[in-house]
């Protein structure tokens, strides 16, 4: 960690162009405010497109319950009787009009798990696309897409089990290019000493998302039927869209509005920074340790992120037994932690290194470590409290919020080591850590037949450990300034 007093020099290990991201050999801009700004009104617009993609992701994994005749999955119950019941017994819903399937609990496994199969597909062409054109139009219609393919969910359904993985895939193929894109975006518009507290903003969106839309929708299967959570978040995300093309430019250079003053505060913090190279540099990016020590994070986060979001509310039903209401609240306040968590992060982050002058690396180290290990020490706990189910829910909460501190850590790394490909390589590290969501819930499923406290706790065991590995590794091979292969020629000399 470089002294928090300036003017000291930096250590022989130190890159020049990582002891503060606003080059000191460069004219800088006077700095333009944050109030009514372009670029914060970006990351708010961001925020609720990401909002935006998660309800329309994660929508169906409430709806999907209230899909499927509750006989057919009878016999799949396997509720642990290690804990009390701590609810009330269920209420009958007010509507019962929508239409059942016969869909056994594999059928349910393939249709939740067909989305990652598109998602995975359309994350390295996502970022190159973005690189090449611009992320605007490629974020913005691939959230279009999800919402229109998400109204036709119902009839998807009627269609068959089929019908409806398909439909599943393509919302997947859809989202796939948006946080690529976003990248891309941002590596245009965020002032290096601006760019944890812009991208926390941009991508807390998706976290928020998850809180909202687990409970509303159950609230609406409760008070109408299924086929209007896929109508309701369908039209929402056509309404984003429509703001977001108004709205929002590729660069501060097409904005039609944005001030001079901010247009060349944007600019000089971003010079030198960028590469005007045509072609990408694809084998010594992929040569590159830095980028591997990003994929080993995103994909040691997303293993315990994704078993969590697709198994915390079967932990809460089978094992710590609450009613179904109970269950879509208490799901979404972990969640809530987390966004809470991103917000605060991205204002501390870039305070350190604007303030105290920390290095760019040391703040992505610190915040990984923080964001990796914290939620690895609580998750294994809350799997020894045994049926304490006030403290579980505590250290699960704790456990997702601490991992909100890996949006200013190893997540927006890609724009400190290659901001010119920040797309591409998100699309690269994303296509890895999406692994972890077609095949971790799986393992863990295969670990609990009987659903009983012990099985559980290997699956928290684990994912703990993959965290911890991933923030040593990240620890050991991360860099926080641009890389050489990311330069044009005439930047060679930064190493």
């Amino acid at each position: 960690m470089r002294s928090p007093v300036r003017g000291l020099p930096p250590s022989d290990g130190d890159k020049v162009s990582d002891n503060t991201p606003l080059l000191q050999d460069a004219p800088q801009a006077e700095v333009a405010p944050v109030c009514c700004s372009v670029r914060y009104n970006l990351a708010v617009l961001s925020f609720f497109g990401f909002f935006v993609l998660y309800a329309l992701r994660v929508n169906l994994s409430v709806a999907l319950v209230d899909m499927v005749d509750s006989n057919t999955t009878s016999a799949d119950n396997k509720t642990s009787k290690e804990c009390a019941e701590h609810s009330t017994s269920n209420q009958v819903l007010h509507n019962q009009t929508g239409k059942r399937y016969q869909w056994d609990a594999e059928t349910q496994g393939w249709i939740l798990g067909s989305f990652f199969y598109g998602y995975i597909i359309t994350q390295i062409p996502g970022g190159y696309v973005a690189s090449k054109v611009g992320g605007k139009l490629l974020l913005g219609f691939g959230i279009l897409g999800t919402a229109v393919f998400t109204l036709f969910t119902p009839i998807a359904a009627d269609f068959g089990v089929g019908a409806l993985i398909v439909l599943r895939a393509l919302e997947g193929l859809g989202e796939g290019v948006t946080f690529p894109a976003m990248h891309a975006m941002w590596s245009s518009w965020s002032p290096p000493l601006e760019r944890s507290k812009l991208l926390s903003i941009s991508y807390a969106g998706a976290q928020l998302g998850t809180v909202i839309s687990l409970p509303l929708s159950g609230i609406i299967c409760f008070y109408m039927n299924w086929t209007y959570v896929f109508y309701f978040f369908g039209i929402v995300g056509i309404i984003w869209f429509v703001l977001w093309i108004w709205l929002v430019s590729d660069t501060p250079e097409t904005h039609r509005t944005i001030s001079h003053q901010e247009k060349e505060y944007i600019r000089s913090s971003l010079k030198n920074q960028l590469s005007s190279q045509k072609s990408v540099p694809w084998v010594p990016m992929l040569k590159s340790l830095p980028l591997w020590a990003i994929v080993v994070a995103h994909f040691s986060y997303n293993w315990s992120f994704y078993t969590l979001l697709t198994l915390l509310p079967t932990y809460m039903k089978e094992i710590l037994r609450f009613n179904v209401q109970a269950n879509g609240f208490l799901s979404a306040v972990p969640y809530f932690g987390c966004w809470l968590c991103m917000i605060l992060s991205g204002q501390a982050a870039d305070h350190l290194r604007a303030k105290w002058n920390f290095s760019t690396i040391c703040v992505r180290r610190v915040f990984s470590l923080i964001g990796m290990i914290g939620p690895a020490v609580f998750l294994v706990a809350a799997g020894f409290i045994g049926c304490d189910y006030s403290l579980a829910v505590a250290f699960l909460t704790i456990s997702t919020t601490l991992g909100g501190f890996c949006s200013s850590g190893f997540s927006i790394n890609h724009l400190d080591i290659a901001p010119s490909y920040a797309g591409i390589l998100l699309g690269i590290t994303n296509t890895f850590a999406t692994i972890p969501g077609m095949v971790g819930p799986v393992i863990a499923k295969s670990l609990t037949p009987e659903n009983t406290i012990r099985e559980w706790q290997t699956v928290f065991w684990i994912a703990a450990a993959i965290n911890v590995f991933g923030a040593i590794f990240f620890t050991l091979f991360a860099k926080g300034e641009v890389q050489n292969w990311a330069l044009d020629d005439r930047h060679g000399h930064r190493s």
